[in-house]
Protein backbone atom coordinates (compact mmCIF):
# COMPACT_ATOMS: atom_id res chain seq x y z
CA UNK A 1 0.00 0.00 0.00
CA UNK A 2 1.16 3.81 -0.87
CA UNK A 3 1.52 5.05 2.77
CA UNK A 4 0.86 8.83 3.48
CA UNK A 5 3.23 11.16 5.85
CA UNK A 6 0.30 11.06 8.54
CA UNK A 7 0.37 7.29 8.58
CA UNK A 8 3.43 6.60 8.35
CA UNK A 9 3.57 9.06 11.92
CA UNK A 10 1.17 6.52 13.11
CA UNK A 11 3.64 3.79 12.59
CA UNK A 12 6.41 5.95 14.48
CA UNK A 13 4.47 6.79 17.49
CA UNK A 14 3.06 3.39 17.78
CA UNK A 15 6.58 1.67 16.74
CA UNK A 16 8.03 4.05 19.67
CA UNK A 17 5.87 2.35 22.70
CA UNK A 18 4.28 -0.47 21.24
CA UNK A 19 0.84 0.79 21.63
CA UNK A 20 -1.05 4.01 21.52
CA UNK A 21 -5.18 4.84 21.78
CA UNK A 22 -6.70 6.67 19.32
CA UNK A 23 -7.00 10.02 21.37
CA UNK A 24 -3.23 10.02 21.82
CA UNK A 25 -2.47 9.85 18.14
CA UNK A 26 -5.53 11.85 17.13
CA UNK A 27 -4.23 14.62 19.91
CA UNK A 28 -0.43 14.23 18.93
CA UNK A 29 -0.94 14.56 14.75
CA UNK A 30 -3.73 17.14 15.61
CA UNK A 31 -6.27 15.31 13.43
CA UNK A 32 -9.82 13.98 14.25
CA UNK A 33 -10.13 10.38 15.81
CA UNK A 34 -12.16 9.60 12.79
CA UNK A 35 -9.19 10.08 10.61
CA UNK A 36 -6.99 8.08 12.96
CA UNK A 37 -9.67 5.52 12.69
CA UNK A 38 -9.33 5.27 9.20
CA UNK A 39 -5.39 5.11 9.03
CA UNK A 40 -5.49 2.34 11.78
CA UNK A 41 -8.05 0.29 9.53
CA UNK A 42 -5.62 0.63 6.11
CA UNK A 43 -2.44 -0.20 8.30
CA UNK A 44 -3.99 -2.82 9.49
CA UNK A 45 -5.71 -4.39 6.63
CA UNK A 46 -1.63 -4.12 5.52
CA UNK A 47 -0.28 -6.28 8.45
CA UNK A 48 1.22 -3.28 10.03
CA UNK A 49 -0.28 -2.97 13.14
CA UNK A 50 -3.38 -4.40 15.25
CA UNK A 51 -6.24 -2.69 15.40
CA UNK A 52 -7.73 -3.14 19.21
CA UNK A 53 -10.63 -1.56 20.95
CA UNK A 54 -9.75 2.06 21.47
CA UNK A 55 -6.43 2.18 19.68
CA UNK A 56 -3.50 -0.17 17.74
CA UNK A 57 -0.72 -1.78 18.95
CA UNK A 58 2.41 -3.39 17.16
CA UNK A 59 1.42 -6.89 14.88
CA UNK A 60 3.93 -8.61 17.61
CA UNK A 61 4.06 -9.56 21.75
CA UNK A 62 1.00 -7.24 22.43
CA UNK A 63 -0.69 -8.98 19.55
CA UNK A 64 -3.37 -11.55 21.52
CA UNK A 65 -4.50 -14.62 19.40
CA UNK A 66 -8.02 -15.63 19.27
CA UNK A 67 -10.38 -17.19 21.66
CA UNK A 68 -10.60 -20.73 20.22
CA UNK A 69 -6.53 -21.05 19.55
CA UNK A 70 -6.34 -19.52 23.06
CA UNK A 71 -8.00 -22.42 24.38
CA UNK A 72 -5.84 -25.32 22.90
CA UNK A 73 -2.84 -23.54 23.94
CA UNK A 74 -1.43 -24.78 27.32
CA UNK A 75 -4.56 -26.73 28.13
CA UNK A 76 -3.01 -29.38 30.49
CA UNK A 77 -1.55 -26.18 32.56
CA UNK A 78 -5.06 -24.55 32.55
CA UNK A 79 -7.10 -27.78 33.47
CA UNK A 80 -4.78 -27.95 36.43
CA UNK A 81 -5.05 -24.53 36.85
CA UNK A 82 -8.56 -24.91 37.08
CA UNK A 83 -8.99 -28.29 39.40
CA UNK A 84 -7.09 -25.65 42.45
CA UNK A 85 -9.31 -23.09 41.53
CA UNK A 86 -12.26 -25.57 42.33
CA UNK A 87 -10.77 -26.47 45.54
CA UNK A 88 -11.63 -23.16 46.85
CA UNK A 89 -15.70 -23.16 45.49
CA UNK A 90 -18.19 -25.29 47.82
CA UNK A 91 -21.65 -25.54 46.86
CA UNK A 92 -24.08 -22.64 47.58
CA UNK A 93 -21.17 -20.51 46.64
CA UNK A 94 -21.68 -17.00 45.29
CA UNK A 95 -18.80 -16.49 41.95
CA UNK A 96 -18.22 -14.21 39.33
CA UNK A 97 -16.25 -15.09 36.11
CA UNK A 98 -14.76 -12.10 33.19
CA UNK A 99 -14.18 -13.92 30.00
CA UNK A 100 -11.44 -15.48 29.32
CA UNK A 101 -10.10 -19.10 28.73
CA UNK A 102 -8.45 -20.46 31.89
CA UNK A 103 -11.61 -18.84 33.70
CA UNK A 104 -13.89 -20.87 31.04
CA UNK A 105 -11.29 -23.84 32.54
CA UNK A 106 -12.13 -23.22 35.95
CA UNK A 107 -16.16 -23.15 35.03
CA UNK A 108 -15.83 -26.46 33.59
CA UNK A 109 -13.84 -27.78 36.78
CA UNK A 110 -17.40 -26.54 38.57
CA UNK A 111 -19.66 -28.66 36.76
CA UNK A 112 -20.32 -30.75 39.86
CA UNK A 113 -21.07 -28.05 42.25
CA UNK A 114 -24.56 -27.55 43.20
CA UNK A 115 -26.44 -24.25 44.56
CA UNK A 116 -24.03 -21.91 42.78
CA UNK A 117 -25.28 -18.07 41.67
CA UNK A 118 -22.89 -17.31 39.23
CA UNK A 119 -22.57 -13.53 37.16
CA UNK A 120 -20.24 -13.54 33.86
CA UNK A 121 -20.13 -12.07 30.87
CA UNK A 122 -19.43 -15.14 29.11
CA UNK A 123 -21.50 -17.07 26.92
CA UNK A 124 -19.48 -20.33 27.36
CA UNK A 125 -18.73 -19.77 31.22
CA UNK A 126 -22.62 -18.88 31.57
CA UNK A 127 -23.77 -22.39 29.74
CA UNK A 128 -21.58 -24.46 30.96
CA UNK A 129 -22.57 -23.68 34.84
CA UNK A 130 -26.50 -23.23 33.97
CA UNK A 131 -28.79 -25.94 35.59
CA UNK A 132 -31.90 -27.01 34.17
CA UNK A 133 -34.74 -24.79 35.83
CA UNK A 134 -36.06 -28.05 37.18
CA UNK A 135 -32.83 -29.58 38.71
CA UNK A 136 -32.65 -29.99 42.27
CA UNK A 137 -29.20 -27.75 44.04
CA UNK A 138 -29.62 -26.15 40.15
CA UNK A 139 -27.23 -23.17 39.69
CA UNK A 140 -28.50 -19.54 39.03
CA UNK A 141 -26.15 -17.77 36.14
CA UNK A 142 -26.89 -13.95 36.11
CA UNK A 143 -26.14 -12.94 32.45
CA UNK A 144 -24.92 -9.45 31.89
CA UNK A 145 -26.11 -7.57 28.83
CA UNK A 146 -24.22 -5.12 26.60
CA UNK A 147 -22.58 -5.09 23.03
CA UNK A 148 -21.76 -8.48 22.34
CA UNK A 149 -18.21 -9.35 21.27
CA UNK A 150 -18.26 -12.63 18.86
CA UNK A 151 -15.24 -13.53 18.75
CA UNK A 152 -15.17 -13.86 22.48
CA UNK A 153 -18.54 -14.44 22.98
CA UNK A 154 -18.87 -12.22 25.71
CA UNK A 155 -20.94 -9.20 26.34
CA UNK A 156 -18.94 -6.13 27.12
CA UNK A 157 -19.56 -2.18 27.28
CA UNK A 158 -20.84 0.42 30.29
CA UNK A 159 -24.50 -1.60 30.04
CA UNK A 160 -22.59 -5.02 31.13
CA UNK A 161 -20.25 -3.02 34.14
CA UNK A 162 -23.19 -1.32 35.34
CA UNK A 163 -25.56 -4.72 35.56
CA UNK A 164 -22.61 -6.43 37.69
CA UNK A 165 -22.11 -3.85 40.03
CA UNK A 166 -25.48 -4.99 41.49
CA UNK A 167 -24.24 -8.16 43.09
CA UNK A 168 -22.21 -8.79 45.85
CA UNK A 169 -20.21 -12.16 45.28
CA UNK A 170 -18.00 -14.01 47.58
CA UNK A 171 -15.26 -15.24 44.81
CA UNK A 172 -14.45 -13.75 41.72
CA UNK A 173 -11.99 -15.73 39.45
CA UNK A 174 -10.36 -13.32 36.52
CA UNK A 175 -8.10 -14.23 33.31
CA UNK A 176 -5.16 -11.90 32.69
CA UNK A 177 -3.71 -10.97 29.41
CA UNK A 178 -0.26 -10.61 31.05
CA UNK A 179 1.32 -10.37 34.17
CA UNK A 180 3.98 -7.82 34.65
CA UNK A 181 6.13 -6.61 37.91
CA UNK A 182 5.68 -3.00 37.02
CA UNK A 183 2.03 -3.21 35.45
CA UNK A 184 0.71 -5.38 37.51
CA UNK A 185 -2.20 -6.88 35.86
CA UNK A 186 -3.13 -5.92 32.32
CA UNK A 187 -5.38 -6.43 29.30
CA UNK A 188 -5.25 -6.14 25.63
CA UNK A 189 -8.98 -4.47 25.60
CA UNK A 190 -9.75 -1.57 26.93
CA UNK A 191 -13.89 -3.18 27.50
CA UNK A 192 -12.64 -6.46 29.46
CA UNK A 193 -10.43 -4.23 31.54
CA UNK A 194 -12.92 -2.00 32.51
CA UNK A 195 -15.41 -5.81 33.39
CA UNK A 196 -12.70 -7.09 35.39
CA UNK A 197 -12.27 -3.75 37.60
CA UNK A 198 -15.99 -4.02 37.71
CA UNK A 199 -16.13 -7.57 39.23
CA UNK A 200 -13.17 -7.01 41.44
CA UNK A 201 -15.14 -4.00 43.02
CA UNK A 202 -18.34 -6.85 44.00
CA UNK A 203 -16.12 -9.74 45.31
CA UNK A 204 -14.99 -10.19 48.87
CA UNK A 205 -11.89 -12.15 47.46
CA UNK A 206 -10.20 -12.49 44.22
CA UNK A 207 -8.53 -15.02 42.26
CA UNK A 208 -6.65 -14.37 39.16
CA UNK A 209 -5.98 -17.73 37.15
CA UNK A 210 -3.19 -17.39 34.48
CA UNK A 211 -0.52 -19.25 33.22
CA UNK A 212 2.89 -18.78 33.06
CA UNK A 213 2.37 -17.60 29.91
CA UNK A 214 1.51 -14.78 31.02
CA UNK A 215 4.26 -13.55 33.43
CA UNK A 216 6.42 -10.66 32.96
CA UNK A 217 4.35 -9.87 29.51
CA UNK A 218 2.54 -6.50 29.36
CA UNK A 219 -0.77 -6.13 27.03
CA UNK A 220 -2.24 -2.27 26.03
CA UNK A 221 -4.34 -2.08 29.55
CA UNK A 222 -3.83 -1.88 32.98
CA UNK A 223 -6.56 -4.22 34.48
CA UNK A 224 -5.59 -3.97 38.13
CA UNK A 225 -2.32 -3.47 40.74
CA UNK A 226 -1.64 -6.41 42.51
CA UNK A 227 -2.71 -5.12 46.06
CA UNK A 228 -6.31 -5.40 44.30
CA UNK A 229 -6.18 -9.57 43.79
CA UNK A 230 -6.29 -12.14 46.82
CA UNK A 231 -4.52 -15.05 44.71
CA UNK A 232 -2.12 -15.92 42.10
CA UNK A 233 -3.23 -19.71 40.61
CA UNK A 234 -0.75 -20.51 37.84
CA UNK A 235 1.03 -23.56 36.80
CA UNK A 236 4.43 -22.59 37.53
CA UNK A 237 6.73 -20.20 40.09
CA UNK A 238 6.67 -16.80 39.05
CA UNK A 239 10.02 -14.93 37.83
CA UNK A 240 12.19 -13.58 40.79
CA UNK A 241 10.92 -9.57 39.92
CA UNK A 242 7.58 -11.12 39.74
CA UNK A 243 7.52 -13.20 42.57
CA UNK A 244 8.70 -9.92 44.65
CA UNK A 245 6.41 -7.38 43.63
CA UNK A 246 3.36 -10.01 44.23
CA UNK A 247 4.58 -10.90 47.48
CA UNK A 248 4.39 -7.21 48.88
CA UNK A 249 1.18 -6.78 47.67
CA UNK A 250 -0.03 -9.63 50.58
CA UNK A 251 -0.70 -11.86 46.83
CA UNK A 252 -1.09 -15.83 47.81
CA UNK A 253 0.59 -17.47 44.94
CA UNK A 254 -0.66 -21.24 44.54
CA UNK A 255 1.14 -23.44 41.77
CA UNK A 256 -0.82 -26.03 39.94
CA UNK A 257 1.44 -28.90 38.45
CA UNK A 258 -0.37 -30.28 35.44
CA UNK A 259 -0.58 -34.13 35.11
CA UNK A 260 2.35 -35.94 33.54
CA UNK A 261 1.41 -38.06 30.33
Amino acid sequence: MHRTARQNAILREIGGTGSCSVADLARRLDVSGETIRRDIKRLASAGLLRKVHGGATLPGPLHEPSFDQRMNENAAAKEAIARAAAAYVTDGDTLAFDTGTTTAYVARALTARRDLLVVTNSLDIGRTLASDSGAPGRNRVYMAGGELNAEIGAALGPTAVEFVRQFRVRTVFLSAGAIDATDGVTDFDLTEALFSRALIETAERVIVVADRAKFSKRALVKACDFDAIDMLITDAPPPADLAAALDAAGVVVEVATPDSD
